[in-house]
């Protein structure tokens, strides 16, 4: 994970600095504003292909997908991030009028870079269980050819 931000920053005070400079983004927790760095040409063919696949076979269905700048909110733990590709079914939920995040995501996708996979396999992982909207978590690997799927089924 990318180093912090000088200090601890309240939910309100991380939006207005994220809104404030549209052309960066950071990711929120447990008080902390982390910067988050560019994703190399390997990472963004993966998450073009996947969205694109993805894209595909929601078509014309009550599920729509994001790639990147969908910031996502879990409530529980009050962290906010972006990840690679997030898929919604129905109606989205969104924290406010800004429209910018989104509550209820069915699906997320994240490419595991070398400097943030046990990261995303480990602490964000436990952020994102504790969605109850959240139907699939899936992490593609980058330098290899590996999907990992863990799909909740009931409470598990």
């Amino acid at each position: 994970m990318a180093s912090a931000f000088e200090g601890r920053f309240t939910p309100q005070e991380y939006l207005a600095r994220e809104r404030a400079s549209p052309g960066s983004k950071s990711e929120y927790v447990n008080g902390h504003i982390y910067a988050m760095g560019g994703a190399s040409l390997a990472h963004n063919r993966i998450v073009f292909n996947r969205a694109r696949e993805l894209g595909n076979q929601i078509r014309g269905g009550p599920c729509s997908a994001s790639v990147n700048d969908m910031r996502v909110k879990v409530p529980q733990t009050d962290m906010y991030t972006y990840p690679d590709v997030v898929v919604v079914c129905g109606e989205p939920r969104l924290e406010d009028d800004h429209f910018d995040t989104l509550l209820n995501p069915a699906i997320i996708i994240v490419v595991l870079s070398p400097s943030t996979e046990r990261y995303d396999r480990g602490d964000k992982w436990a952020h994102f269980r504790q969605l109850e909207c959240l139907q699939m978590y899936v992490l593609v690997t980058q330098n290899q050819a590996r999907v990992e799927t863990f799909t909740r089924r009931g409470g598990e």
